[in-house]
């Protein structure tokens, strides 16, 4: 947050976005990858709505430091939601008004299955507390009482689909403006997605309703909005490894992958997430040991090399 002096007031209502716009593209919150520079890149191929990676609220409240290196955005990053992780009502209402002026809507992380992150009481852990939960969204609507602001959650599917059910009907009351549902169990990493159970829940609340969950590509996206009826749908692993996935690319192109660069070098990236980005994006499109090669690459100019003689053979 240190020089956001150049964004005006260009808030998106995006609850409005949701029901007009159907279904709206998503760019999931990703830690260590759904910075400022990915945010730019999807954007430019079709997506409509991108997330920070979620920021921990207890220390991005107390330490100017954490701010600065956890929330970096421009004019041109909107619409965005910035996605915090919170144990108590009042850490999330203190870090929602700090960035209120800066994007268009929060995150109330309410998914994270880390172990780490229940421990310390925040993600998944919250979905054991309904009526806690509904205080954290009343607590932040409190405190921003802009109705285009956009305050929402993103949680997972508790076993008992009726338990889940009645926590969206109470986030719901409580002033959420939308949710967004991976459609697993906390328990769940690589089982199939309930998208059935997601439907039920778009068919029994009245908020719109982002859908989750191994989203890969736009045939999915089109399947996924016709199964659930959800307003969005939200990527992850898929356009992390495909960032041109919304604008109908099977694989990434080569000018998706120069784009990268591009910006990557114009926002001054750092080289180990500038590299790790093209591990992925290159992981479906070459051998292994190309990406032996490719993966032990220590700087920029060695990456810039290997591209370069790798453009002249890629397909």
């Amino acid at each position: 947050m240190e020089d956001l002096s150049e964004i005006t007031d260009t808030r998106c209502d995006l609850v409005e976005l949701l029901k007009s716009k159907q279904p709206v593209k998503v760019c999931a919150p990703m830690v260590r990858y759904s910075k400022l520079a990915f945010r730019t890149l999807v954007r430019k191929y079709g997506c409509d709505l991108a997330y920070t990676p979620m920021i921990v609220s207890s220390s991005f409240i107390k330490s100017k430091s954490c701010r600065d290196v956890e929330f970096i955005t421009n004019a041109k990053d909107r619409p965005l939601v910035v996605q915090f992780a919170a144990s108590n009502a009042k850490d999330f209402a203190d870090a929602t008004e700090l960035v209120y002026p800066y994007c268009d809507g929060v995150c109330l992380n309410c998914g994270c299955p880390q172990r780490w992150a229940m421990a310390e009481g925040y993600g998944a852990k919250l979905l054991q507390n309904p009526e806690r939960l509904a205080d954290f969204v009343k607590c932040a609507r409190n405190r921003i009482s802009d109705p285009v602001f956009a305050i929402s959650a993103k949680i997972r599917l508790h076993k008992d689909i009726k338990k889940t059910v009645a926590l969206c009907k109470s986030l719901e009351q409580s002033g959420l403006s939308y949710i967004s549902i991976h459609g697993r169990t906390t328990a769940e990493r690589y089982q199939p997605v309930h998208y059935d159970e997601i439907k039920l829940i778009k068919d029994l609340i009245s908020i719109p309703v982002v859908a989750n969950g191994d989203i890969t590509s736009m045939e999915d996206v089109s399947q996924i909005h016709q199964i659930t009826g959800a307003d969005g749908v939200m990527a992850a692993r898929g356009i992390l490894s495909n960032p041109a996935m919304y604008s109908g690319f099977q694989q990434t192109p080569f000018d998706c992958i120069k784009d990268w660069v591009d910006i990557s070098l114009n926002l001054g990236t750092s080289f180990t997430c500038f590299h790790n980005h093209l591990i992925y994006m290159l992981e479906k499109v070459t051998s292994k040991p190309e990406k032996r090669i490719f993966n032990s690459l220590q700087s920029t100019p060695a990456v810039l090399e290997y591209l370069d003689k790798f453009s002249r053979i890629y397909v």
